[in-house]
């Protein structure tokens, strides 16, 4: 079983964004990501520590307003505006879902797209839902393609399913994929037989958002397993959504969690604030 590791495909993209970085900050220019965050769940904060490593290792700053999670919706959308209209901030990343009672669309509907570093808006993805060749997307969606192209794991002609919808991730990479020439197959919860839709496949994408849902039941021989989710299991340790030790008894290759696609995601991230720095020169 190979193990598809996400780390030489971040350090790759992160040395190409540090010249970026000092080009920009020759030109007076530092890149600045804001983040908010509503409560402290676990996987927020895991990817927080991540994106926090991540930006210092390419001298990016990173500022992060943490509110409590009872916070009203009248409350969360000023200090989203605060952030949004700041002319130091060249990225914001919001971390969604939102805890219940609370609603994003706010969010969504207000962000200023030179900052939506995540594609909250949709209408930010016309590229994606256009076919364009290496379209930029949300971060997730196009660190699995940067893990794909990497790797050199064909997709034209093959068959993907992707086990989750979400804007987020589900979605976005059902439509790279397709534009990769892949026939892509999505489930969700109320998928029928969603078990033999994942053995039918060649490649499954798991961004289901479930702890170890995709188990040896799913697989067979000679498939590949890009795990996209970050949960926290029953003893508190960071998991896929894909049984990790399972899973690789029988996929021919599988990525880990942590080490993988969230190591990606990253520095796709920084890539997408830098970029933005650079437009707003």
């Amino acid at each position: 079983m190979q193990r598809l590791g996400g780390k030489e495909v971040a350090d790759k993209i992160v040395e190409e964004i540090k010249v970026k970085v000092e080009e920009l900050k020759g030109k007076g220019i530092s890149p600045k990501l804001a983040i908010l965050r509503v409560g402290a769940r676990e996987d927020d904060l895991a990817y927080e520590r991540g994106v926090l490593k991540r930006f210092e290792s390419a001298g990016v700053e990173v500022e992060v307003t943490a509110v409590d999670a009872a916070i009203t919706q009248e409350e969360l959308d000023k200090t989203f505006d605060g952030i949004n209209n700041d002319p130091k901030v060249h990225g914001i990343l919001v971390f969604r879902p939102l805890p219940k009672g609370l609603s994003d669309e706010h969010m969504r509907r207000t962000i200023d797209p030179g900052k939506d570093s995540d594609f909250m808006d949709i209408r930010n993805m016309e590229n994606v839902l256009a076919g364009v060749p290496d379209a930029a997307a949300p971060c997730t969606a196009e660190a699995v393609m940067a893990l794909i192209k990497h790797y050199q794991i064909e997709t034209k002609g093959k068959k993907v399913t992707v086990v989750g919808r979400s804007l987020v991730i589900g979605k976005p990479v059902a439509l790279l994929l397709t534009t990769a020439n892949a026939t892509v197959t999505v489930c969700h919860t109320k998928t029928v037989n969603i078990e033999e839709e994942c053995r039918n496949a060649d490649i499954i994408v798991a961004c289901c958002g479930v702890a170890k849902m995709i188990t040896e039941k799913f697989v067979k021989p000679g498939q590949i397993v890009i795990d996209v989710g970050m949960n926290v299991d029953e003893e508190g340790k960071l998991c896929g959504d894909a049984d990790y030790e399972k899973v690789s008894e029988i996929a021919e290759a599988v990525t880990p969690v942590p080490g993988g696609v969230g190591s990606i995601t990253t520095a796709i991230l920084l890539k997408h604030v830098v970029d933005n720095a650079e437009r707003q020169a």
